[in-house]
């Protein structure tokens, strides 16, 4: 029997086995051991209502971006300076040959998509408003209202500018509910108590201040010091006192970009004199994804022989905060170069580069002052370069990432702070303070902070001819700023072109119904749950087969391929209930759906009224699972052990769960994740999000501890995610817009360091170390798990839903060819046809699309292989060759039709699963009038037809 103990203060209750209504299952019945190994125990799990995928962090955790060592560097005074994060490319305690190479270079945070102000606001009308916080400093909130990808689906974006830094968030438009600026106010951090209304702010001259103020978020373009070290040389005077490089030298540079004559040069110059040569007269240039990128090569600077300290090329190189340290080796040598031989105030990251001859590569070795956040991409393993592209890429997006980490250091974000906060206050007494700006403010007819945003094309007068300036002003200075090659949304790129681990492929093209919930079925099927046609299983290529009734209005479901078990939640309100199935009654050919009544018999008792269910994640030696009602909470556990549960399916499938426990809970839980233990003595706990906090509970003993207390105005928890690796557990907790790590043990020590915030506010989120990925109604958003910065943001895509994670990525979403609201069905030959007369070429309609009243959905999946840097293990998959068979509610037969035949029109060129093609605008700054349209929204054009024998419409 379990005992229980009773925390008053949580006013939760475990009650023991004895005192269930429910069968009892004896321990010897649970646990067989040998069916598992204890490194396979110690799998980590994972399992929520937002995501069911298991946390693959692996190579990628926090340690392997380098550890800290006592590499002194000897300040002006002779005292210690800073430490160092050394990156090698070790992976320590794991066998690196099982992973890809980790080091994907992405840009991080990269400014196309960061820079709102400049890419979506300026040109545009929106509107701005000036006020104090509850600590008196000033505040900048700009919000608008628009069809930002020319989808007809209109957004809220807002910014608020704040000393501390640039928030930002996306929100979805309901016209029936508009929004209104305080309600988006309050959705930021601390924001939502403001006990004065700000002020709107109705003169034009702000936007200037405003692109002035997002400049601050760090420069377009980058200059780095790339440094010529012989071998044994031990000082920067030494090293900058080589007048030239040697051939292994010159090669390097060569492959860092272009060398460049400086004098008449009309590019980014990157601080050097173009016009007299007192700073050289060559420099090596380049470009990459619009960022211009100037390179002070210390032999390409002037050289005194009369200055052994060579000054001025320390003027250049000392004030970089990336150098790049190339060291002239012998065969067989390694260099002996440590940040100490530099002295520099200023450079807060060395790259350690040499060619290896023994292995016709170059290694690289990264030196970060301690206080530098961890950024990417890291070394791969081994830490060798033998393509000279790759070696490139990775240099430069390393060199540009860790400049934009750097300028988080105290001693960056000190000095950005009090130019923010100054530039702040000048906004605000300009315009707010200043009394003829208020005056024009009250005679203008200015709306107040709690009014609904004005929609474009609505509105008086005056509020017409007002919005008519701001766009005219902001178009002005969003020309003025691409003439000068500042522009942060250009894309020019002279590197190679790499598709993105994150990139969809079309699972399937026309699904007649919206998807409420679904699961994969080994790696090529899904079962899905719609709103209004039954459950339908689903493989590539193939018509959709229906395995439920319409009748049955399924609310969630889970696939247990280990324990070859079916669980449901099905029906609404208090007759909602937990159904399992056997996975081998679908599998029967022909087969029959299943209607309501056919679910009786498969009801699991004690489950009525079940708010959602949680289960662990499959595949270890015990299959749990947890049913939240209202305030109530069952702890199941089914009878078998994987692989036994495939043996022993002769007995009723709803005896397999016994019930453990029943928790009563202080409050309904909105989100529960089970946490296995390590090993068999290990104790299992319960992690439940409340509308206000996340609590954590010991599932034997009953213990309670509050993990996590929610920002005041920014409720409601949205995932769970288990990132606990070797000792170190920990968890993701993710809440509206916000994500916090944290600790299991040592709670009171725990950090909010690493809290990040999306820019939208997520219905689900899915971690695939190194990323993580928040999937909205409109898009989906990635970031790294390790520092929170963004890597990318989709376009619109109405209607957007994750179906599941578990195997790979699979979502659902409009058709691209019906974001216009057209109600003709563009095939996979972008042929417009009727869809009564014609089937998609890119594979089969789903049944009823010719009668179908709504868009249909485009189901795209993403590779978690591709995510994670893992090989994908297994053969070939292929299409089954025995006709499908399908049945009306009556029972009768439909006629077979042969998979091969389904496919009409499939020309053999066409690839299925279609790749969607994302590719990128290159805009030379030369022709940066014609660009203007693409990336300042002078105008939008409607979505171009692609041509014949092309994939389906991209949804980015």
């Amino acid at each position: 029997m379990l005992s229980f103990k009773r925390d008053r203060s949580k006013s939760l209750t475990v009650v023991s086995r004895d005192r269930l209504a429910l069968p009892v299952v004896h321990e010897d019945a649970i646990y067989e051991p040998g069916l598992e190994s204890d490194a396979d125990f110690r799998k980590r799990t994972f399992s929520s209502p937002s995501s069911e995928i298991s946390i693959r962090r692996g190579i990628f955790s926090r340690k392997h971006y380098g550890s800290i060592e006592l590499l002194a560097r000897k300040t002006n005074d002779g005292g210690e300076g800073s430490r160092f994060r050394v990156e090698t490319g070790e992976r320590r305690g794991r066998e690196s040959s099982s992973y890809h190479s980790p080091s994907t270079p992405l840009l991080e945070n990269p400014e196309y998509q960061t820079r709102w102000y400049f890419k979506y606001f300026l040109g545009k009308y929106h509107q701005n408003y000036v006020g104090l916080d509850t600590d008196r400093n000033p505040f900048v909130i700009s919000v608008m209202l628009s069809d930002s990808n020319d989808h007809q689906i209109q957004q809220y974006r807002a910014i608020l500018w704040r000393k501390t830094g640039t928030e930002k968030i996306c929100l979805p438009y309901n016209p029936g509910k508009a929004l209104t600026v305080r309600t988006i106010l309050s959705c930021f951090s601390r924001m939502h108590k403001i006990e004065k209304g700000p002020k709107e702010i109705s003169a034009p001259s702000v936007l200037k201040d405003l692109l002035v103020l997002e400049e601050q978020e760090g420069s377009v373009n980058f200059k780095f010091g790339v440094i010529y070290a012989k071998h044994d040389q031990t000082t920067d005077s030494e090293m900058f006192g080589n007048k030239t490089g040697s051939d292994a030298f010159n090669k390097f540079i060569a492959i860092l970009g272009n060398r460049i004559t400086l004098k008449g040069w009309d590019r980014y110059r990157g601080g050097l004199d173009v016009k007299s040569d007192t700073t050289g007269t060559e420099s090596i240039y380049t470009v990459y994804q619009g960022h211009e990128i100037c390179f002070h090569i210390s032999t390409l600077l002037p050289h005194s022989d009369d200055n052994r300290q060579q000054v001025e090329r320390k003027r250049h190189i000392g004030n970089d905060i990336v150098n790049i340290v190339f060291a002239d080796c012998p065969p067989g040598e390694h260099p002996t170069f440590k940040p100490q031989m530099v002295r520099s105030q200023f450079t807060h990251i060395f790259l350690l580069v040499w060619y290896d001859e023994a292995d016709e590569g170059y290694r690289v070795q990264v030196f970060s002052e301690e206080n530098v956040p961890l950024f990417g991409p890291p070394l791969p393993v081994p830490a060798l370069f033998q393509d000279l592209d790759e070696f490139r890429e990775f240099l430069l997006v390393k060199c540009i990432n860790g400049e934009k980490a750097a300028f988080n250091t105290p001693i960056f974000a000190q000095k950005r702070e009090r130019t923010l906060d100054s530039l702040l206050r000048d906004v605000y007494t300009e315009h707010a303070q200043n009394e003829s700006a208020t005056k024009a403010m009250l005679s203008s007819s200015r709306r107040a902070f709690s009014d609904v945003l004005v929609e474009s094309g609505r509105g008086n007068v005056k509020d017409e001819e007002r919005k008519e300036e701001v766009a005219r002003i902001g178009q002005a200075l969003k020309l003025d700023t691409i003439m000068k090659g500042d522009a942060p949304t250009s894309q020019v790129n002279s590197g190679i072109k790499r598709e993105h681990p994150w990139q969809p492929v079309c699972f399937f093209p026309d699904f007649s119904y919206e998807v409420v919930c679904g699961d994969s079925w080994d790696f090529d099927r899904l079962l899905l749950a719609t709103d209004d046609g039954g459950a339908f299983l689903l493989s590539e290529g193939t018509l959709p087969v229906p395995v439920f009734e319409k009748s049955c209005v399924i609310k969630q479901l889970s696939i247990v391929e280990d324990h070859g078990i079916l669980i449901l939640r099905m029906d609404k309100g208090k007759e909602c209930r937990v159904y399992i199935f056997y996975l081998k009654d679908f599998e029967t050919e022909p087969t029959a759906f299943y209607t309501k009544s056919d679910c009786k018999d498969h009801k699991l008792e004690g489950t009525k009224g079940c708010n959602f269910f949680a289960l662990n994640r499959p595949g270890g030696s015990h299959l749990r699972l947890a049913v939240a009602m209202t305030k109530k909470m069952i702890i199941m556990q089914w009878r078998h052990a994987a692989g036994v549960s495939l043996i022993n399916q002769q007995e009723e499938v709803t005896s397999g769960f016994v019930a453990l426990q029943e928790l009563n809970l202080p409050e309904t839980p909105l989100i529960v994740s089970l946490i296995d233990g390590f090993s068999p003595s290990s104790e299992s706990r319960i992690c439940v999000g409340y509308k206000a906090s996340f609590d954590l509970i010991n599932e034997r003993t009953g213990d309670v501890v509050t993990l996590f207390q929610m920002e005041s105005g920014k409720t409601n928890p949205v995932a769970i995610l288990d990132l606990t690796e070797d000792d170190e557990k920990e968890l993701l907790l993710c809440y509206h817009n916000s994500c916090h790590f944290q600790k299991l043990e040592n709670i009171e020590q725990n950090t909010r360091a690493f809290d990040f915030q999306w820019c939208t506010v997520p219905d689900q989120i899915v971690c695939a170390s190194p990323y993580v990925l928040a999937f909205s109604s409109e898009g989906f958003e990635i970031r790294l798990l390790v520092n929170g910065n963004l890597v990318h943001t989709t376009g619109t895509m109405p209607n957007l839903s994750l179906i599941t994670s578990k195997t790979d990525i699979f979502f659902a979403t409009t058709a691209p060819e019906y974001y216009h609201g057209s109600q003709t069905l563009v095939t996979a030959k972008d042929a417009p046809v009727s869809s009564s007369h014609k089937e998609s070429t890119s594979g089969p309609p789903s049944p009823g699309l010719s009668t179908m009243s709504k868009k249909p959905v485009r189901i795209y999946r993403v590779s978690i292989a591709s995510l994670t840097g893992t090989r994908e293990s297994g053969g070939s998959r292929t299409l089954p060759s025995s006709p499908l068979l399908s049945r009306t509610s009556s029972g009768r037969a439909l006629p077979a039709i042969n998979v091969n035949e389904s496919l009409v029109d499939r020309e053999p060129a066409t690839p299925s699963p279609t790749l969607l093609e994302n590719v990128d605008l290159v805009k030379l700054r030369v022709d940066a009038v014609s660009s203007v349209s693409a990336d300042s929204g002078f105008h939008n054009g409607p979505n171009s037809v692609s041509s014949n024998n092309s994939p389906p419409p991209s949804p980015f």
